[in-house]
């Protein structure tokens, strides 16, 4: 073995030690994160719900109140600097130039938890999302041996964070891969693959249980064709979701003076709270109580208007929420559309056509079918609900579903709210 052959070697074995450490570091620190998040925010989202519920007022005081702090914050202790959300990650992966800067890290865990606690109709996924591809990115810059890997540990902080949220290693890696990288090199599987281990390592040591408490037994073959028209919907729900962001954040970017957008923003989430309580903030607390009674609901003229606005609404509440000034993205917004869309259905097709399907099973995939076209990224959305779930009983119907909507979705709008330019959006 030459001397330059041995040199070239053990570089290699170094570069190897200390990706495998840097990834451990994410991966623990992205978790971390998400966790933490993830905890206070369901603990204040409860209290400040309740004390809405208990209190109407507060379904008015609340929005106003959260969108203001959060714009003062943003003003003022992060010096007049926007989040851009996902669309950033695009941004700094495509250049080598750019970086995602430190102050993201709290500057998306402080306003993502403000939005959702306080009312705003998204969630903190989006927030988790950048947090930990920024802790990726800090991480980057520490070592000059990882120039060539920016977007591997981004993708690391990125595919940790979605575990710790979602309990599903593989959906985090696959979100990375299907909306992030698009492509796989063995930098991205080492990273990768120790920092999702090192993620769900953490929340099982912490015994984080899956978000819905449901059980699911079996499925019907001759439920094929109204899961077919479920996808078909699915996709034009998310087509909707996806236009309405769009068209709500450019009619808000006209209006000069800011706080216009807290007032009227703030004015229509309050409204829309006070008709339709379930939009509160990410809406699992909806969704969880409906699982429980699914089949003890009879579809009556009161409830079906119910599902009907929950869907009309929750697409525009959604996007006034970020558009004047929130932090959040379409994940939980996706998973509540789809949820809603897939109990209408099976109750409608129970009631009029008694058919016998299980509402339950249409509501699971449903929360799949919206959020693979919402996002373009049906694998993600299928391990991503069986983890929020820890049940894959309906692998093979969320699969069919999941890749219908998605598909359904790009040939009426071939973007997502993550891909479009502005100027397409116009």
């Amino acid at each position: 073995m030459t001397s330059t052959t041995r040199i070239k070697r053990n570089y290699q074995f170094i570069k190897f030690q200390k990706l495998v450490i840097v990834s451990l570091l994410i991966g623990f620190l992205s978790a971390f994160l998400g966790v933490i998040l993830k905890k206070v925010t369901e603990h204040y989202e409860e209290i400040f719900f309740s004390k809405a519920t208990t209190s109407p007022i507060f379904f008015i005081v609340f929005p106003i109140f959260g969108l203001s702090i959060i714009y003062f914050l943003r003003e003022y202790l992060f010096k007049k600097k926007e989040n851009k959300g996902i669309k950033e990650i695009f941004e700094i992966t495509n250049t080598k130039s750019k970086n995602l800067p430190g102050y993201k890290i709290p500057s998306h865990f402080i306003n993502g938890l403000l939005t959702v606690v306080f009312g705003g109709s998204t969630g903190i996924e989006v927030s988790t999302v950048v947090a930990s591809a920024t802790i990726g990115s800090v991480a980057q810059r520490k070592e000059n041996v990882f120039r060539q890997c920016k977007t591997e540990l981004i993708c690391a902080g990125v595919a940790a964070g979605v575990t710790a949220l979602f309990g599903s290693p593989i959906a985090g890696i696959l979100f990375a891969f299907e909306v992030i990288s698009k492509k796989v090199t063995k930098a991205f599987l080492i990273s990768n693959l120790i920092a999702v281990a090192i993620a769900f390592g953490l929340i099982f040591l912490l015994d984080e249980k899956p978000l819905f408490t449901v059980t699911i037994t079996t499925w019907h073959l001759k439920a094929i064709p109204y899961f077919i028209l479920l996808g078909i919907l699915a996709g034009l729900n998310s087509v909707y979701l996806t236009r309405c962001v769009l068209f709500f954040k450019s009619q808000f970017s006209r209006i000069n003076t800011h706080y216009y957008k807290i007032l009227i923003g703030s004015a229509v989430l309050s409204i829309s709270l006070f008709l339709f309580p379930q939009l509160y903030g990410e809406g699992y607390h909806a969704i969880k109580t409906v699982f429980g009674n699914t089949n003890e609901i009879p579809l009556t003229i009161t409830l079906a208007f119910t599902f009907f606005g929950l869907l009309i609404l929750k697409p525009i509440v959604t996007s006034i929420t970020l558009a004047s000034g929130g932090d959040g993205g379409v994940f939980a917004p996706s998973l509540f559309i789809g949820a809603f869309l897939g109990l209408l259905v099976a109750s409608l097709l129970n009631t009029f056509l008694n058919v016998g399907v299980i509402p339950i099973n249409f509501m699971i995939i449903g929360m799949a079918a919206v959020l693979s076209a919402s996002i373009h990224a049906p694998f993600t959305a299928i391990f991503l609900v069986c983890g929020l779930t820890n049940n894959y009983t309906l692998f093979i119907p969320l699969f069919a579903v999941s890749l219908i909507s998605k598909y359904t979705a790009k040939m009426i709008y071939p973007y997502t709210v993550y891909t479009i330019s502005p100027s397409m959006a116009n």
